[in-house]
């Protein structure tokens, strides 16, 4: 296949792609709670059990000492009143952005519903017992990952990572409530907070929530 073949393949494929060729769920912003946090586990629990896969799945983005934005996908381990939960390495290229600037957003994208969430806000680290306990309700493939650490560093060689998680998974296996030092469960804590409901015809809702210093909770609609 040449070049051309291939940039041929690829704007037919992308050209060809739909969304939301299924019914999608109404959206009445006018009965939306007045904070969103109830409305996003509402939203939650409908997305899974629509059928979305992995609903727990979100975008994290983050920026560098140089202020160059970086994104990536990991899981949510709760959603309370503190904020929206993760965990990661303190030491990985994430954990180092946060210390630095712990301003964030996530982003949550469900297409068997048509829906999106957006979540901005301050990220604090929580503390040494809360990041264990974290990892100890984890299964022993993620105690393995976090144990085998050195996240976001440069790995040598495949071999030596499959070393290296081979002797992490025997750890996890022998010892399940063992530490990995260094992970840190995060929580952000919300300053806006964006649910969008897509439209087959483009008409898309957007329900924004803003909280002010005060921690009062203001909301509004957006154009599509």
């Amino acid at each position: 296949m040449t070049p051309e073949t291939g940039s041929d393949d690829f704007r037919k494929t992308l050209h060809s792609l739909r969304v939301w060729d299924t019914p999608l769920p109404s959206f009445d912003p006018g009965t939306a709670p007045a904070e969103p946090l109830e409305l996003f586990r509402e939203w939650f629990t409908h997305a899974a059990r629509a059928g979305q896969p992995e609903p727990h799945t979100m975008s994290l983005a983050t920026v560098d000492a140089d202020g160059r934005p970086d994104v990536r996908t990991l899981m949510l381990h709760d959603a309370d009143a503190r904020g929206w939960h993760f965990a990661s390495h303190a030491t990985s290229a994430k954990g180092s952005q946060l210390a630095g600037q712990p301003a964030a957003a996530l982003g949550f994208y469900w297409p068997a519903v048509g829906r999106q969430i957006r979540v901005r806000g301050r990220v604090t680290a929580c503390g040494p017992q809360e990041s264990r306990e974290d990892l100890a309700v984890r299964s022993r493939a993620a105690l393995a990952a976090a144990l085998t650490g050195r996240q976001s560093e440069v790995l040598g060689s495949l071999a030596e990572l499959a070393e290296a998680s081979a002797a992490a998974w025997v750890r996890a296996g022998a010892d399940p409530e063992v530490s990995a030092p260094t992970w840190t469960r995060y929580v952000l804590a919300p300053a806006e907070v964006e649910f969008f409901q897509g439209d087959a015809a483009r008409r898309h809702t957007r329900l924004h929530y803003r909280r002010d210093p005060a921690g009062t909770w203001t909301r509004g609609l957006l154009w599509p």
